[in-house]
């Protein structure tokens, strides 16, 4: 019987293992595309026990203590201890056989910590003592994490109305083991259906000194924010949509849609469409002027538990899949920032597997020679972030595109151990190009393998984004 976990865990080939262990294990790590707060980074910031450092804010973790019965006081109640949420978790991860949760649960203990030993409720005090233990010395405060990590650059998701201040501290830090840029993430300022959208243009407004009374100038005004974001090293944007859409009108027509959404009158859903096309479409620009990539993550059915939404609100474990027909609004909106010769480098994720082959066949009508894979298809995202998951993405991309341009892993996550996924990808990764070489279907040329491993493990992301490090 193979060790569970082991040194070659995932890895079932002679090639697969040679991949991972000569090429892939070395490559360090930039996480394009995460959640994790940059105070955190700068102040190098002590957690003060594994709940805070594995449990706070993980929604995955939530989701999975939640199916199994327990009661939400003991998952994300003030009035349970950190111990007691940390012991429900250790209780409910024996049961998630099959779930990657219990994967990268034991990557972290044996990568941070030294634990080989299971996660369960008989081993639960003896691995919070453990963990404690280490959490409480300067090494295992953030920047050390990430240095343990072998992370040369994390992106973070900032709004344009965020200040940076945290990452103009970082840039000034020399003693940060890693680079840490901001990315522009404009849901705000598309979401103009919302009540506060008033009180966020003014915002806008007030931080570029800027009198904002049109369409026209809220844009002018978001120009000089994308300015001090590239400025301050910014390198992409990520736009957070229910589905892809393109709806095209003229500029009268989108400066009535922005007026009433100024004054909170009630928009039809093809006013709101348009409006956020129209941004889209204006903000691309800009992208690409600064040599930006565009990250459109779709898909998602945001908050559906209304009951538990008023209690927590959003981002804590409740959303889920959608199925919403995207291919041609994919398609539409390359094609129209395409014909104003405004089509940046932009990567597509959806949240459904079954868009893989859409997503695989649309990128492959507009690629250009700006960059190896200028249109990309981003790695299994959220609940496609499984095993099968990955395989099924990355056999998809294989079989559409061009894998040796593929830009591998990212995070996606609000913790500082999680780095630990690409570990997880990495060896996913090799064990399935392995298996095409040991079928017979591609020549063991490890020479050249081993580049492509090492490539898709980093060097193409740290060139697709222009990050130079």
């Amino acid at each position: 019987m193979t060790e569970f976990m082991g040194k070659d865990f995932l890895l079932e080939t002679e090639t697969a293992k040679e991949l991972f262990h000569e090429h892939a294990a070395k490559m360090p790590i930039i996480d394009y595309h995460c959640h994790i707060n940059p105070r955190e980074i700068a102040e190098n910031h002590q957690f003060r026990n594994i709940t805070e450092a594995w449990l706070g804010g993980d929604h995955y973790k939530w989701r999975m203590i939640r199916s199994n019965g327990v009661p939400e006081s003991l998952i994300t109640g003030k009035e349970s201890s950190d111990y007691e949420k940390f012991e429900q978790f250790a209780k409910s991860l024996p049961r998630a056989i099959g779930n990657p949760l219990y994967h990268w649960t034991h990557l972290e203990l044996q990568r941070y910590f030294g634990i080989t030993k299971t996660l369960s409720e008989k081993s639960c005090k003896e691995i919070w003592d453990e963990c404690n233990a280490k959490l409480a010395t300067d090494e295992f405060r953030v920047q050390g994490i990430i240095k343990r990590s072998n992370v040369k650059l994390v992106a973070t998701t900032d709004d344009p109305g965020d200040s940076l201040e945290w990452h103009q501290k970082l840039a000034g830090d020399a003693n940060c083991p890693c680079k840490v840029v901001p990315a522009w993430r404009p849901d705000k300022a598309m979401k103009i259906e919302k009540p506060d959208f008033k009180d966020y243009v003014d915002h806008i407004a007030k931080l570029t000194g800027k009198t904002i009374n049109t369409c026209e100038d809220f844009f002018a005004a978001l120009d000089d924010r994308m300015e001090f974001f590239n400025k301050m090293g910014c390198r992409a944007s990520d736009h957070g949509v229910d589905y892809a859409y393109c709806r095209i009108v003229d500029q009268g027509t989108l400066e009535q849609i922005f007026q009433k959404g100024l004054k909170n009158e009630t928009l039809t859903p093809d006013e709101v469409e348009a409006y956020k096309s129209m941004i889209l479409i204006y903000l691309a620009k800009g992208y690409a002027k600064y040599g930006w990539v565009m990250q459109m993550h779709y898909g998602a059915i945001r908050d559906p538990n209304t009951k538990m939404f008023k209690i927590l609100g959003a981002d804590t474990g409740f959303d889920c899949i959608d199925n919403c027909a995207c291919a041609r609004g994919i398609t539409t909106l390359m094609d129209a920032l395409n014909e104003r010769d405004s089509l940046p480098k932009m990567i597509w994720y959806s949240l459904n597997p079954s868009d893989n082959a859409v997503i695989g066949a649309a990128i492959g009508a507009f690629q250009g020679p700006e960059a190896h894979g200028k249109i990309q298809q981003g790695s299994a995202w959220w609940f496609n972030d499984t095993m099968q998951g990955m395989i099924d993405q990355m056999t998809s991309l294989a079989n559409l595109s061009v894998f040796g341009n593929f830009l591998g892993m990212l995070t996606d996550s609000r913790s500082f151990l999680s780095y630990t996924r690409h570990e997880y990808f990495r060896r996913i990764m090799c064990n399935l190009v392995g298996k095409w070489v040991e079928n017979g279907w591609y020549p063991r040329d490890m020479e050249y393998l081993g580049q492509l491993v090492e490539d898709i493990s980093f060097n193409n992301t740290n060139r697709y984004f222009g990050f130079n490090v």
